[in-house]
């Protein structure tokens, strides 16, 4: 008895959600549960009880300490749906647009992860920037080197965070140095997933870099990939610069559309998550949402790179999935508030108000559905798995003074997603246990 008492946490504060997945930003709001006073009990890692104080007050055995977060706003964690663990050191790198930036910034920092011990320091560094930044799942690319990949899942791992990551599979177009063979990616590509894939909470991503930098004959190993290990993911890039599909257009003159390139080796459908998305087709748009395919929106980075802006009103119209990416680091912040402050900012240069509660929604339950996850995390319905993030609405004295000014709920939520960054993350929690707490 003793023991379970033990793995029990009982949370109080302010619990915001979104209670289940919807096909239409306006179906949000109904769906949205806030709780002025809750209490979740936690056990083992799952919500084992969710509602009012009032009512579950009792539940709580004698000797139980209570984590009263009072004022404060809890809400899941956030879910980052595309992000460059190697790329952490180069943030900022600056005046390029994509492919020149690949060549003279990405491609240099990623060269030191075969080091297993540089890998390992910096997955410690970037899984510490993460949970800081109250982001408890992510799908994340490595570089060309297993070592790459070994050392974030041990990281990861440790702390029995979910992950979702990949070796890049990259046989051209690239310096000598980060190259694999189709052969070399596959065999490197399924020792990893053997390793890896569902150990513990981690999953494997198969991961071509893009298009331009793989052969037909290493995309057709990763459709091999894919279909020997049909639950894994995939994980790329599609129609982020104009001279980029245009290179893919040259490079694969037979494939109708650059998607249809991924589509043609069976790399669309469940589970494959496409970054950017920036310059669509109709025909691309049609075979994302009739494949189930996903999309991350990475509005830092497309702002950034001056690559374009993202049409999410479409992506609702034609009910495909999306979640939100950081793409760190042509992404210039971890931060999802940050991030989903500019995705604003992205829809209102093209007409479209996003409102807090749908950005909200896109980096927590929505981002679940976009990596078929939302079964098991994205809100706190019982029996889901405890990542949550404890958020300080006024961490800073313009914060305090937006807060006392603001009305509604709405007003606050906006408040913070315009206003807030790495101050507002007081508390983060991965499966059920306290990783990281503000100073």
């Amino acid at each position: 008895m003793m023991s379970e008492q033990k793995s029990l946490k009982a949370i109080r504060g302010n619990f915001l959600d979104i209670v289940k997945t919807v096909e239409q930003p306006e179906e949000i709001e109904s769906h949205l549960r806030f709780i002025e006073d809750g209490l979740m009990l936690v056990r083992s890692g799952k919500v084992e009880w969710f509602g009012l104080w009032e009512e579950g007050k009792h539940l709580i055995p004698e000797g139980i300490r209570v984590r009263d977060y009072s004022g404060k706003m809890i809400v899941p964690g956030f879910i980052d749906t595309h992000i460059h663990y190697p790329q952490s050191e180069m943030v900022g790198a600056y005046g390029e647009q994509l492919l020149e930036w690949l060549n003279k910034h990405t491609f240099p920092a990623e060269r030191r992860y075969n080091d297993i011990e540089y890998a390992r320091e910096m997955s410690a560094f970037f899984i510490k920037q993460l949970l800081r930044n109250g982001t408890t799942t992510a799908l994340v690319f490595g570089t060309v080197h297993p070592e790459s990949v070994d050392a974030l899942f041990e990281a990861a791992h440790n702390i029995n965070m979910r992950m979702i990551a990949g070796k890049v599979m990259m046989d051209r177009n690239a310096p000598d140095y980060l190259l694999d063979t189709a052969e070399t990616s596959y065999t490197q590509s399924k020792a990893l997933i053997e390793r890896w894939h569902r150990n513990g909470r981690l999953l494997y991503a198969i991961t071509p870099r893009f298009a331009p930098t793989s052969t037909p004959e290493q995309l057709a190993m990763a459709q091999r990939l894919r279909e020997e290990y049909p639950d894994t993911y995939l994980h790329t890039h599609l129609c982020e610069n104009k001279d980029e599909i245009a290179w893919v257009k040259s490079l694969y003159p037979d494939r109708k559309n650059y998607l249809d390139v991924y589509h043609h080796y069976g790399l669309t459908g469940k589970n494959s998550v496409f970054a950017h998305c920036v310059h669509l087709e109709e025909q691309e748009w049609d075979c994302l949402r009739d494949s189930g395919s996903s999309i991350a929106f990475c509005p830092t980075s497309n702002l950034y790179l001056g690559s374009g802006l993202f049409n999410l009103k479409k992506a609702w119209h034609k009910q495909i999935k999306v979640g939100m990416g950081t793409d760190i680091g042509a992404g210039t912040t971890f931060n999802m508030l940050q991030t989903l402050n500019e995705a604003y900012k992205v829809m209102q240069l093209q007409g479209w108000r996003m409102s807090a509660y749908e950005a909200f929604y896109l980096a927590t339950l929505g981002g679940a559905k976009a990596l078929g996850l939302d079964d098991i995390i994205g809100n706190f319905n019982v029996g889901k798995e405890a990542d949550f993030v404890v958020l300080e609405p006024t961490a800073t004295p313009l914060q305090q003074l937006r807060y006392d000014n603001s009305v509604t709920l709405m007003d606050k939520l906006f408040v913070m997603m315009t206003l807030g960054d790495d101050r507002s993350i007081y508390r983060t929690y991965v499966d059920g246990q306290l990783v990281y707490e503000r100073t």
